[in-house]
């Protein structure tokens, strides 16, 4: 099992106005990433479209990426989503040919899965790859979430399943899923991450944070109080977003991209169609919007 990291953040994918994938500008957000926030980078999480990519466009996202990650010293995950189990297999075959060895699993989402139907879902994937490990992503557009009795047993029967990433911050959830610690390793987001590093060594799932390189390390580094004080400061940057957004996009691409752009001029903003994406003027609301020294990161 490879080092447990204390971040773990999201490459988002760059479009051409012609939606076409821009190799260069991606391959420059994997090395600012790695070199500034975390070695440790995962793409096609919800906030990645891997929802919304064919397969041509999987597969060249997915080498550049490997190849960025090995020039830039970064350790990469794939995230696979698609409402087909073969498509999936295929993808995660195809991903470990190129090397890649840490996966990212998100529900198939047509319709619930019942106790056998993840079983089964979970034998397909981590059980057909014991060199590799998986992470979940238990988020409620699969339309099922995961507690620690699903956990437990998924755990073991699987030794390869071996982290959860999730964005709850309601505190019975949490006391559920940290039951399954140290077994499993739990990325949360920033205001679950601070009430859980009161009591466990969670890992964080970096979000809000990126707009601020040194001070998303600090909120690792530093004490209780001091997460305390920047949940205060984060909360405000959502109301921002949730104002630039005003209902005319929700999808987290769309916010993920937002918040790269605040130290990253330039960096395209849209999201593969139909979703809708945010617009020049939504960014300079968001930015306008910013606490002091909420931003920008340091490339």
């Amino acid at each position: 099992m490879i080092t447990a990291p204390a971040i773990l953040a999201t490459a988002v994918v760059p479009w051409t106005e012609r939606y076409e994938f821009d190799e260069a500008a991606f391959s420059c957000q994997v090395r600012t990433i790695a070199r500034g926030l975390t070695p440790h980078l995962y793409i096609f999480g919800t906030a990645g479209e891997g929802y919304a990519v064919t397969d041509r466009q999987f597969d060249a996202i997915t080498t550049t990426f490997w190849r960025s990650a090995q020039a830039g010293g970064a350790s990469p995950m794939v995230g696979l989503i698609s409402l087909s189990l073969p498509v999936i297999l295929e993808r995660l075959a195809r991903c470990h040919a190129l090397g890649f060895r840490t996966f990212q699993l998100s529900l198939p989402s047509w319709g619930a899965l019942n106790d056998r139907g993840l079983d089964t879902f979970f034998a397909a994937t981590c059980g057909a790859f014991p060199d590799c490990e998986f992470h979940h992503y238990n988020l409620l557009r699969t339309k099922r979430l995961l507690t620690s009795v699903e956990y437990r047993r998924l755990a073991a029967a699987h030794p390869n399943f071996v982290a959860v990433k999730c964005s709850t911050e309601d505190p019975a959830v949490l006391s559920d899923l940290l039951s399954m610690t140290p077994r499993l390793r739990f990325y949360l987001t920033e205001f679950g991450y601070a009430l859980a590093r009161r009591t466990h060594d969670v890992g964080l799932l970096v979000s809000l944070a990126t707009v601020n390189y040194a001070r998303a390390h600090a909120f690792v580094a530093g004490d209780d109080a001091r997460r305390t004080a920047d949940v205060a400061e984060l909360r405000t940057m959502v109301a921002a977003l949730l104002t630039a957004a005003a209902g005319r996009f929700h999808i987290d691409g769309a916010y993920d991209k937002m918040l790269f752009r605040v130290a990253n001029p330039g960096f395209p903003l849209r999201l593969l169609p139909p979703y809708a994406t945010a617009t020049e003027e939504d960014f300079a609301r968001f930015v306008a919007a910013l606490p002091p020294g909420g931003g920008p990161a340091s490339p």
